[in-house]
């Protein structure tokens, strides 16, 4: 199209040039224009909500995927102990999660012992409350890998019991040496989402739990693990499901990790962190499915499910940085990492039901270990410093508590029980109903 200037045509490639030239510039502006700080703080209080929401659709996730890899007679169980822990985990993260991990001082270990309470300033950048509530549901997700690890043996008021010790004094600690400004922030570690700060957390807290708890009867004979009857992994669609929930709402735990929206900078890079998210976890499924075939013979759909997640956890630790091929390595390894994992488990005996130890755990230390390779700030040191010091205080924190129930209230249902079912011994309700 030619437009009319001085009664002449101007020239089609000026009209081009002009065109694009403006388009450029507009683009450009419109981009890197600076929002005001009232606009600034409603958009970073929304992108905390909104991936909020994400992140708390994740134990919708957990339970799912838990309550299809357990066996039929433990699902009601499963169920009570996901909507009990999430409640503790709001309550207790209120009256003093919070102020115990961001209350520390710069450099420190530990914060103060008060509630949670509202001092939201346009300076801020973003509302106090969405900030508590972002900050919430990643502690319940901390919580919500112990569960199935556990599952079909433990007593669930125990169980609560050390839900609350978790999300309202071991996690808050341990998480506020980074996030909150302690000791490892100024050690220079780096955990961009919480590969170590959440999941191997997490699966460190279900390892000290799985080794005090013992297995399952009859899960190990003459040194191998055998299947569980009846009707072990009750339901795989319900545990599939829950897989895409965790996936779906990870899109919120890596995003929502960014912390702001109000800039182009800042919703670019969310967009990567989705697309290197979606990468790994990809490569997780595809890795699991190709080793189990090709080691054992027969594609593995639990392993693939596990996979998957082992890949979003993998790259938890740094989802902006790496390319998309990075992240494809990355989560594949994770998803390698998952299988083996899970076969040295069977080995040395530890029974978690739902394999939470090598995908938490396992993967997230692996994802930590890996931000060297795309973030040229971080070193191997630094991330061996935060590995460790969070896992063994942990474990050590964990051990001490899940013993300490073990020896007084008793942690374990008894042979007979668990014979029947944690369903029908502990909740009273059956989920399904099995014709013989």
């Amino acid at each position: 199209m030619r437009r009319i200037l001085h009664g002449g045509y101007m020239p089609k490639q000026k009209i081009y040039f002009i065109s694009t030239l403006i388009s450029v510039l507009l683009l450009t502006s419109v981009a890197r224009a600076e929002v005001s700080e009232e606009t600034a703080y409603v958009l970073n209080t929304f992108l905390f909500l909104v991936m909020g929401f994400l992140v708390m659709w994740m134990a919708a996730g957990f339970c799912m995927l838990e309550s299809g890899l357990v066996t039929s007679k433990s699902v009601s169980t499963i169920a009570a102990k996901n909507i009990g822990l999430y409640a503790i985990a709001g309550i207790v993260f209120w009256l003093c999660g919070y102020n115990l991990a961001y209350g520390i001082p710069e450099g420190g270990f530990i914060g103060s012992f008060i509630p949670w309470s509202d001092a939201s300033t346009l300076a801020t950048g973003y509302s106090d409350g969405s900030d508590w509530f972002f900050q919430m549901v990643f502690c319940a997700t901390t919580v919500s890998i112990v569960s199935g690890t556990l599952a079909e043996r433990i007593k669930i008021w125990p169980f609560f019991f050390f839900a609350a010790i978790l999300a309202g004094l071991i996690y808050p600690i341990e998480m506020g040496w980074q996030w909150g400004g302690g000791f490892l922030s100024t050690a220079g570690f780096s955990d961009f989402a919480g590969s170590t700060l959440v999941h191997s957390a997490g699966g460190s807290a279900a390892l000290a739990g799985a080794i005090v708890l013992g297995p399952r009867l009859n899960r190990f004979t003459n040194g191998k693990a055998k299947p569980m009857e009846p009707y072990a992994a009750s339901s795989i669609p319900l545990a599939t499901l829950g897989v895409f929930v965790l996936w779906l709402g990870w899109f919120g735990f890596n995003g929502g990790s960014q912390l702001a929206l109000a800039s182009f900078e800042d919703a670019t890079a969310i967009g990567t962190i989705f697309i290197n998210t979606n990468l790994a976890a990809c490569a997780g499924v595809a890795i699991a499915a190709a080793l189990t075939r090709l080691v054992f013979g027969k594609t593995d759909v639990i392993q693939m499910l596990n996979g998957a997640l082992g890949g979003l956890v993998a790259i938890t630790a740094e989802p902006l940085l790496p390319s998309p091929f990075l992240a494809i390595v990355i989560g594949g390894i994770g998803g390698a990492i998952v299988v083996f994992g899970s076969q040295l488990l069977i080995k040395i005996k530890i029974d978690d039901v739902v394999g939470a130890i090598p995908v938490h755990l396992f993967a997230g230390i692996w994802g930590t270990l890996a931000v060297v390779l795309s973030n040229p700030d971080a070193s191997l040191g630094a991330q061996l410093i935060g590995i460790t010091s969070v896992n063994i205080f942990v474990f050590i924190a964990s051990f001490i508590v899940w013993f300490a129930m073990k020896q007084s209230v008793g942690i374990r249902i008894s042979e007979e029980a668990e014979k029947l079912g944690t369903d029908k011994v502990e909740i009273g309700v059956t989920a399904y109903m099995i014709r013989d």
